[in-house]
């Protein structure tokens, strides 16, 4: 399994990778299949089956309306967020749908979005999507998105095809042990080795544009998710609050003027975590890192050193992505990012221990000190359900991007101040994050079924 740093950051919308982003995905290239095969045209019906965790929170997450607009011809990494809410309204009114964006065909949305709470055998993500002709079924194909706006389909599945084609790397690695030892061989930092590999893709200096494109969209989502104030949708009435802590620090005299002044600094890295996530829950466009439902751990963490580093610049980026990136791919060939699959641990573990590993690169930390780093901000991640209640990526999701956010800085602290000599490999945690997974119930893997979602009273 061969995964680009671009395949893990990823610019789409809120609020979910695998909920939002992935159905998404799904049913775009369900309709360009179709146009592909030129049957667009004797399509007479569209039907969607939303199973699983698709189907116990796709609702509160904007599944079957990021599945309504893919079948439109709408991708998550180029639609306005602000085209999807008439789009869909408009469907429900008419009945009707523009399959491809050309091809109008009836859609009677209680007769053709149909959420079935049974979970498929590969993944608790699952999506099919069905187009019926006059005289029977046209073309179907069921599809599975399973962390981080990834998806495959059932052949795939079938073949145990993985996540994206394999390619040759020039660093091959499949666990952290891996990886340490390529780096001391070859007097590479973990960046390095990251960078050597992307060339399988497109050239060095293409991905560096490409990470700063991402690192520009991540500014961008903070930078709105400060600007917005009121209420979040999906009936919770959760304010959002970046806005007024923005005020608030701002206000202060030294607020962000030394790095050394841990509160306040503190203070910041919650601000852009709530902002990334309050966006996100608000349906806005931001950056999977690796998941929505993480988004804000990364970019608050990476912000954190950009605004508080003296001599930070572009460069610093680029490391720091491509470091998290190295950890997020060992957590995804060797466990999961899919809260679905996993859990919490999956999504904000692995985001918590990216944003670790990233810091620690940039902070000047060696190989080993980087692979501490993301050990211990996995490690004490372990276990952590995903539970959102209302199936909203709201409670506790957003204040838990800032716990984790605050996690990540300390843990790379403490590697920093070791010598990157430690009792507990990340393999090893990885290992116990899939097992753990596995022995979860499926009411704590975003099913909205356990935990806070159900002990949650309003008032």
């Amino acid at each position: 399994m061969s995964i680009s740093v671009l395949d893990l950051f990823k610019i789409g919308i809120g609020p979910s990778s695998s909920h939002t982003i992935g159905p998404m995905r799904a049913a775009h290239d369900f309709a360009a299949e179709l146009d592909a095969r030129q049957l667009t045209g004797s399509v007479s019906r569209i039907e969607a089956r939303l199973y699983g965790s698709l189907s116990a929170t796709g609702i509160g997450h904007g599944t079957d309306h990021a599945v309504i607009v893919g079948l439109m011809g709408q991708r998550p990494d180029e639609v306005d967020p602000d085209f999807i809410a008439p789009a869909v309204a408009e469907v429900r009114q008419t009945a009707s749908l523009r399959l491809g964006g050309t091809h109008a065909l009836p859609f009677h949305w209680d007769r053709d979005m149909r959420l079935l709470p049974v979970s498929l055998p590969y993944h608790p993500n699952a999506l099919k999507l069905i187009a019926h002709g006059d005289t029977g079924v046209v073309y179907e194909n069921t599809f599975y998105s399973i962390g981080g706006g990834f998806v495959i389909d059932e052949a795939q599945a079938a073949a145990d095809a993985g996540l994206v084609p394999q390619t040759a790397l020039r660093h091959e690695f499949d666990s952290a042990a891996e990886l340490l030892a390529i780096c001391k061989k070859q007097s590479l930092r973990i960046s390095e080795v990251m960078l050597e590999n992307e060339l399988a893709w497109r050239s060095e200096d293409e991905t560096r544009a490409a990470l700063l494109q991402i690192w520009a969209a991540m500014r961008s989502c903070v930078a709105r998710g400060i600007e917005q104030q009121g209420v979040l949708p999906g009936g919770l009435k959760v304010r959002r609050r970046a806005h007024a802590l923005h005020e608030k620090l701002s206000g202060l005299e030294h607020g962000r003027n030394f790095i050394s002044d841990t509160l306040a600094a503190l203070d910041w890295v919650n601000l852009y975590a709530l902002a990334v996530n309050e966006e996100n829950a608000g349906g806005g466009r931001v950056v999977t890192a690796p998941t929505n439902g993480a988004a804000g751990i990364i970019p608050a963490v990476l912000h954190y050193y950009m605004n508080f580093h003296p001599g930070s610049d572009e460069a610093d980026v680029v490391d720091f992505l491509l470091t998290a990136a190295a950890i997020g791919t060992l957590c995804k060939k060797n466990a999961s990012i899919s809260g679905a699959e996993v859990g919490c641990q999956g999504e904000v573990g692995s985001a918590c221990a990216m944003a670790a590993a990233g810091l620690t690169q940039i902070m000047g930390g060696t190989p080993e000190q980087v692979e501490n780093a993301a050990e211990i901000g996995l490690e004490h991640n372990l276990g952590l359900t995903c539970d959102p209640v209302a199936g909203l990526v709201q409670l506790p999701c957003i204040e838990r991007n800032a716990m984790a956010s605050i996690k990540a800085i300390n843990a790379a602290q403490l590697a920093l101040r070791g010598d990157g000599s430690h009792a507990i490999s990340l393999d090893q945690v990885i290992r116990t994050m899939r097992d753990t997974g596995r022995d979860m119930l499926d009411k704590y893997k975003e099913t909205s079924r356990g935990g806070l979602a159900v002990n949650f009273t309003e008032c």
